[in-house]
């Protein structure tokens, strides 16, 4: 795994397997521990629907004591990490289409789709299997849809005469963009939780900060060649980003 949304797939892929008593994620090494009940075998084989590359590593017996319950403080720092991205969206968008930049317009898009992650984990928690499978369906196709009309986009402005974007708004509200990552990345590295949905987090989050640094760049880009491919370029490679994404999350709601 290596973000919050290929665990929240494992999870929600797992979550009708009365066998399965606790999920123990260690990201960094990408390693699952599954603690079950039974054989090994069905789980492996859901698992493997996923296309995450899966492999049984080893099985055994075990006396581990297990906890499944959930910190409030932790609920609430995700609470709040969702909040900004989503707040982020609406202004990335909103500048994104006035400023005619479409690396601003790809960002925000992989800002709302962090804010979906982030919703499927918090909104669905206790809800029913079919409850938690429409919303994951719902924020697939939302999300590929517009990653679709993005890449329309960014093709009709290859080819067609366009405006240049406005670099200044394009690095002015990527640097904001980005100081809000970095808020929400020493939110989620003060909380110090070695859970692996927090370490989820950070990562996916890291990964934001990425994003925006390159289209912060993108911009210089914009100014110094005058020319608005490296916007288009940025654009489509975050679309290509989101459209990941989207495509895990409706593997898992079939």
């Amino acid at each position: 795994m290596d973000c919050p949304s290929e665990e929240q797939l494992i999870r929600m892929k797992l979550q009708d397997f009365d066998m399965v008593k606790s999920l123990e994620f260690d990201i960094p090494s990408r390693k699952l521990n599954v603690y079950h009940s039974g054989k090994p075998e069905p789980i492996f084989s859901a698992l493997e629907t996923l296309n995450l590359n899966t492999s049984l590593i080893s099985t055994e017996e075990s006396n581990a004591v297990l906890e499944t319950d959930t910190s409030n403080d932790q609920r609430k720092l995700l609470w709040t990490v969702l909040i900004i991205n989503f707040v982020f969206f609406g202004l990335e968008m909103l500048f994104g289409i006035f400023s005619n930049s479409m690396g601003l317009i790809a960002d925000s898009l992989d800002m709302l789709a962090d804010s979906i992650v982030y919703a499927l984990a918090l909104f669905a928690v206790g809800g029913t299997i079919a409850r938690k499978n429409n919303i994951a369906k719902f924020a697939g196709y939302f999300q590929i849809l517009l990653a679709v009309i993005g890449f329309v986009e960014v093709i009709r402005r290859f080819i067609g005469i366009e405006a240049m974007p406005d670099f200044k708004t394009m690095i002015v509200v990527s640097v904001l963009a980005l100081i809000a990552n970095v808020l929400c990345l020493y939110l989620l590295q003060k909380n110090k939780s070695k859970e692996a949905h927090m370490q989820a987090s950070m990562i996916f989050t890291s990964n934001d900060v990425i994003i925006n640094s390159g289209v912060i760049i993108a911009g210089l880009l914009v100014n110094w060649l005058n020319s608005s491919y490296p916007d288009l370029i940025i654009g489509a490679i975050v679309f290509v980003i989101v459209a990941r994404g989207a495509y895990r999350i409706l593997k898992l709601a079939k």
